[in-house]
Formats: structure tokens, sequence, C-alpha cells
């Protein structure tokens, strides 16, 4: 789908409050129902279908046909206006200019901020044709089952820009990662830098040879393997220093696959130099041979490092400095415990915000609590006003003023605890629930023996009343048909 950015500047506050309730309702819904885009979004003045028809006329909702409920599904456009907004909001980007490259995942465009300063926006769109093994290829539900292709999206373009900053801080020839949403991604624009695959002349193939492979060799150090290492993923400046671009593939080293995919981008480079360049390589870099030196997958959480592996690297760092003091263990325990968040991804934040949304719905009230949990609280804050006046009592270095006064609060004592009286043990309110559950249950019986009972009675007695008029309306009828017979005929009246 490609974006066309005119119609956002003419869109109300009320579009973006239907498109935000589409949206949070695809969490839960396929296709979302009207009643719950109505909800979510509180439309109490009305409008609601005018709203939804106009976003609908231009793509923004999809409504779809032979379901048991009337619908909308959230589409990529409605998807991107969303993001857009929220940029503009951010001042990451004010326009939208041309599209400059398309990919099997994601599409490129140039915008400009409020400086008119040129940027590269990135928006990814998984779910295309030409690319649908997800799962197979890219490790982004993790431990999910399934997901929606704009949750898909939205995971690949966090996933690309995590590993984007880490790259940047750490001095590796990659875009200046500028802002995320959704499933956009706003990066610097690199100037005077064309796509490997683009050129057809170098000036020494065998000095950019050496320093992809070094390229690749020092992120291998570092933990990770960019996984899809070619001429479409490499750009060259005008003075031949390579940029890399796509990240949502990189892997760890730590990765079960981690020494094919090494291999793998190291025979792209070899194969592309030789058909484009006539590069015959005599040398390349073995997996075996890598010494790691940095951690770069635990900061970005790449796919392949275990937990189990963080765990031994808590445990050789907590070796390497079991002689510190002890006051150091809460921060390191700190640390552990953010790091643990980072391994574990979106999948716990994720399930969070579905439970707080269905509590939200349709969960009881915080404030609402049950006659047995209250009775029980009441007796724990009885017993231990108790326990602590007894303590008080039992204490003999007490000052001697509260002396004094002690048998005046033994004698008010009782007044204060009357709620101890009164309060009922778990056991009883189980107990008296059953009694009255049983009692209930023996009345509702016996109604029902006397309701069955009452019915046959004044079912018998409508039945007989029935064959008695009958009977008697037959008698009537055959009295007339006679005084008409001898009316006729003349008979005792002649």
């Amino acid at each position: 789908m490609k974006l066309d950015a005119r119609l956002i500047q003419y869109l109300s506050p009320d579009h973006y409050r239907v498109l935000t309730a589409a949206e949070m309702g695809s969490r839960n819904h396929e296709v979302v129902p009207t009643s719950l885009i109505a909800h979510i979004a509180k439309r109490r003045t009305g409008g609601l279908p005018k709203l939804i028809a106009e976003l609908a006329k231009n793509n923004l909702l999809a409504r779809v046909q032979n379901i048991k409920y009337d619908g909308y599904r959230l589409t990529y456009g409605g998807y991107d206006y969303l993001a857009l907004r929220t940029l503009c909001k951010q001042g990451a980007l004010s326009s939208v200019g041309n599209q400059i490259g398309v990919g099997k995942e994601s599409d490129i465009y140039i915008v400009a901020d409020d400086e008119q300063e040129q940027r590269v926006l990135k928006i990814h769109r998984l779910g295309r044709t030409s690319f649908r093994s997800i799962k197979s290829k890219r490790d982004y539900l993790r431990n999910r089952n399934a997901g929606s292709w704009l949750y898909f999206s939205r995971l690949a373009a966090a996933k690309e820009f995590a590993f984007m900053q880490i790259l940047h801080e750490n001095g590796f020839p990659v875009p200046t990662p500028i802002a995320n949403n959704r499933h956009c991604v706003i990066m610097s624009l690199v100037k005077n830098a064309y796509p490997l695959y683009q050129i057809r002349e170098v000036e020494d193939p065998g000095k950019l040879y050496e320093t992809l492979m070094s390229l690749i060799v020092r992120l291998a150090e570092a933990g990770l393997i960019h996984g899809d290492f070619n001429e479409f993923n490499l750009m060259l400046s005008d003075d031949d220093v390579p940029i890399l671009i796509d990240f949502p593939q990189m892997v760890s080293t730590s990765h079960a696959n981690a020494e094919m995919y090494f291999d793998r981008d190291v025979e792209c480079v070899k194969t592309f130099f030789k058909k484009r360049f006539h590069f015959e390589a005599t040398s390349w870099p073995e997996f075996g041979d890598i010494e790691r030196k940095g951690d770069l997958d635990v900061q970005a959480a790449a796919s392949g490092f275990t937990k189990k592996q963080l765990e031994e690297l808590h445990e050789q760092f907590h070796d390497e400095n079991k002689d510190e003091p002890s006051s150091e263990t809460e921060e390191e325990t700190d640390s552990e415990d953010e790091e643990d968040d980072v391994v574990r991804g979106d999948a716990d934040t994720e399930a969070d915000t579905e439970a707080n949304a269905n509590e939200a719905t349709s969960g009881p009230e915080s404030g609402e609590t049950h006659g047995v949990d209250a009775s029980l609280g009441a007796l724990s804050l009885n017993d231990s006003l108790e326990d602590e006046c007894q303590s008080s009592e039992a204490s003999d270095d007490e000052p001697e003023d509260l002396k004094a006064d002690r048998p005046q609060n033994n004698a008010f004592l009782p007044f204060r605890d009357v709620n101890n009286r009164f309060s009922t043990t778990s056991s009883q309110v189980s107990v008296s629930n059953t009694q009255r559950s049983t009692v209930s249950a023996a009345e509702t019986i016996q109604s029902r023996v006397r309701r069955t009972i009452k019915d046959k009675a004044t079912g018998a007695k409508g039945s007989s009343a029935s064959k008695g008029n009958r009977s008697k309306g037959r008698g009537i009828r055959d009295a007339k048909n006679a005084v008409k017979s001898y009316g006729s005929g003349g008979g005792i009246w002649d």
C-alpha cells in the first residue's frame, strides 16, 4: 500500500479518536465490532456512523463482509495516519515527500522536520504476498502463538530501532536513529551515498572487501550477526565508506544457527564481489575464530541469547566481584531484574496491557470486597490491636504515667473491641451459607411439588367441566331439533 498523506490535515480529532478506538479493539478482535468502537471512542453526541463512513471511504478502515456482527478492520492506511500524527506532535517530521525505496518488508520515504532538514521514514509493512513466512524467518513472536500483521510490523520497527540505537552508540557505521512510533522509524538521511547494488566500479575492490569482512567480524565480536549482509543492505559513500542498514533480522552469536548465519553473510559478500567486480577472495573469516569482546546482543535483547546464558553471565560477574561490600547487592539485584525484563521482551508488557484493558471493561471495581474477606480483615485488625494491648501490658519498662492510666484503659478495652464480638470466622460463615443453601434447596423442591399437584388438580377439574359443558350443549341441540320436527309435521297440536 502506498502512503497518501494528503488527508492528514483534513481529519478532525474525532476521526483520530475513532481510529485509536479501532486500534485498541484490534488487540482482542480481528474485526472490531462497531459497538466496541463506539464504547472506546466515547462518542456521546452521536455522529459515529458518519465518522466511520468517512474513514472507510478513504481506506483508513475496512468493513468486513459475511460476518455475524457489524465490524471494521484497521488498515495499514489508518495505522500510518496514527503513527504520522504522533510523530508530527513529537516534532520528528512535518512533511512527507517522495518514495525512495521499497522492499519485501517496508517502504522508504523522504520526510522533513520543522527546520526543513531531510530525513528518512521507514514504514514496516509485513504481510505482503512476497514475504509471509514470518514465523520461520523472523523471531518476532518469541513465545506467542499468533498476531496480526500490524502487530508484527510494530514489533519489527521497535526491534530495528533498538538495534540501530545500540550500534550507533558503539560507533558502527549506521544511520542516526531519531524517532520510533508504532510501525514507523525515522532516521537520518545518509547524503552522498548509494546502495551497493547500484555501483558498477570501485577504485580498490580488495580494500572494500577487507573493510566489509572486518565489519562482519567486528559485529560478531560484539555478539551480533546481521543475518542479511548483502549488497541490498549496504550503502557506499563517495569516500568508499560502507554504511549498514536494515536490522530487524539480527541475531546473537549464541543463537543455535549463528554459524550458519555468519557463513551466509560472508558468502554473500564473496559472491557479489566475484560477479560484480571479478574479485576472487583468497581469505575470509571463520566463525570459530571469532573472539567475543562485547555484549550488544544482551543490551538489544537479540534473538538467541537465552535467559540461562544471562544467569551464567551474572554468576561470572558475581564471582569476579565477590569481595565487594554487601551494601551494593541491592543495586546488582535491580540491574539483574532490568536485564531480565530486556531479555523477556514485550511479551509480559503486552499481556499486562491486555489484562488491564479487560479489567477496565468487564472486571469488578477495585473497591468492592466480599463479606468473608471483610470480616477476616476486621478479625486480623482486632487481633493485632489486642496483641498490642497485651504486649503493652506485659512490658515492664513503661513510663510511670502510662502505668497509672492502665486500669482506666483496661476498663474501656471491651468497648474498643466491640467489633470482635460480632465478627464471624470463615468456618462459621461457610457453615451458615451451607445451611442456608440447603434450606433454600428444600423449600424450592417443596414449592415445585405443590405447584405440580395443584396444576394436575386444576387440569382434571377443567377437563371434567369441559365434558359437562359438551353434554349439556348436546341436550339443548336435541331438544331444539325435536321441537322443529313436531312443528313441521303438525303432531299433537292438531
